[in-house]
């Protein structure tokens, strides 16, 4: 067995990853896996894949849970809170820079360009994530299906995103017991490479061993820590006011979100749009855009939508101090919940390794969401195609359709695509095209 590595060598390990991690949940989970199981071999491969099936059964953006799993196996309570919170702080900052600048020079014509050509760069993206999950999951007619109703009950049928991701998973665990080749678990199998620190076949550590005491200690610091900003926001400002509200609402979007980013877009952006007014359809699409562009999890995109709360509705605040309070009041009830699920869940799941029945629900699960990721596609296009429902805008659409075959034929990276579509508007601005 390798030495375990110190907590100092998995802290740098922490804060290296939280710089790097660019390209979504998938280049996310990909960068931890090819770090911890294969280069450096802290983790099992089927142990990692076993404790990445349960952070996407969880509501929430599961490479962060999953960083927060793998430090805590490794160095229990507090290498958990080092793996998570390295992983969004670097995010955090930069997009709250990013967030300045949009709303002081937004309005600026060489900033507006560029988000014409960033817009759609981004909706081709979403498309992409569509395929590619489609053709990792969608391996069986009834999978298929699964996908197919999901995408009917939210688009069409306006079906709340927590209803249908609940169907899915008991549709999952159903299929399996009645039609069990059509409903395959998705859990690693196989042994782990010689030398790996927490191999496979492994007793669990001390830490690691779930007991009442410790549920009870997690439940109530985490609880705690979770709802006291909420309070004082609600006491100090009144439940009426833009930074409880805020509190409020992605508290409790943080037990219900699941899927990862691009499935959550779509319940958070019906409500921040249509219901709190916090911004428009075109700010969140400006939004992902500049989440995209940072590393770390691309589910950051919410504390956007705090920020342009907050400054779109700052009350007897100044725009700037309440946007920030807005940007910090989302991302701690998005982020602190994570913490909770793991710190909480994971003793219980470690003593299910081997168990299919958890890799059954979570492959009904995760088909559903390519359906919820469609209709997250097929939104953006309608706002991106048809501004305003007006006619077809020719320049979007090329934009897109290049940034598109980019990423299928060429593999062209998020990062590349992002800054190209950004800096293809504004020479389209230059020149008069667009």
């Amino acid at each position: 067995m390798a030495e375990k590595p110190t907590f100092r060598e998995a802290l740098r390990f922490w804060l290296k990853l939280g710089l790097i991690s660019f390209g979504g949940p998938t280049g996310q989970i990909a960068i931890l896996h090819t770090e911890l199981v294969e280069r450096r071999k802290w983790i099992g491969e089927a142990r990692f894949l076993h404790a990445l099936n349960y952070c996407m059964l969880l509501p929430g953006p599961e490479a962060t849970q999953l960083a927060t799993y793998c430090g805590w196996l490794l160095h229990g309570t507090w290498g958990g809170i080092v793996a998570g919170a390295l992983f969004v702080l670097p995010s955090a900052f930069l997009l709250w820079v990013l967030s300045w600048i949009y709303v002081a020079y937004g309005a600026v014509p060489w900033m507006a360009a560029i988000f014409t050509g960033l817009k759609p760069a981004v909706t081709a993206i979403v498309a992409v994530a569509v395929i590619r999950i489609g053709q990792r999951v969608l391996k069986r007619p009834a999978l298929w299906l699964v996908a197919a109703v999901a995408f009917v009950g939210i688009f069409f049928l306006h079906v709340p995103f927590p209803a249908i991701i609940a169907g899915a998973a008991l549709i999952g665990v159903i299929g399996a017991a009645i039609w069990p080749a059509q409903f395959p678990a998705t859990a690693g199998h196989g042994g782990s490479a010689p030398g790996t620190v927490i191999g496979d076949a492994e007793a669990s550590a001390e830490h690691t061993r779930p007991s009442w005491a410790r549920a009870a200690r997690v439940l109530t610091v985490s609880l705690v820590l979770w709802w006291t900003p909420v309070v004082v926001a609600g006491l100090w400002q009144g439940w009426d006011g833009t930074l409880a509200r805020e509190g409020l609402f992605f508290s409790q979007a943080a037990m219900v979100t699941f899927g990862g980013a691009y499935a959550v877009l779509p319940y958070v952006g019906q409500q921040a749009v249509e219901t709190q007014g916090w911004l428009t359809a075109s700010q969140m699409l400006d939004g992902l855009g500049l989440a995209e562009t940072t590393p770390g999890p691309l589910i950051m995109v919410v504390q956007f939508v705090g920020f342009l709360g907050g400054w779109n509705q700052p009350g007897a605040l100044s725009p700037l101090v309440a946007a920030t309070l807005g940007a910090a009041m989302t991302t701690w009830t998005t982020f602190v919940p994570c913490f909770l699920w793991i710190f909480l869940g994971a003793p219980h799941v470690e003593q299910l390794r081997g168990h299919a029945r958890l890799g059954q629900a979570l492959t009904a699960v995760t088909a559903s969401v390519v359906g919820v990721v469609l209709n997250l596609a097929v939104w953006f296009g309608l706002h991106v195609f048809f501004p305003g429902g007006g006619k077809l805008d020719a320049f979007a659409l090329g934009v897109a359709v290049a940034a598109f075959v980019a990423m299928q034929r060429f593999k062209a990276g998020v990062i590349a695509v992002v800054l190209g579509g950004g800096a293809v508007g504004w020479i389209a601005s230059v020149v008069g095209v667009s």
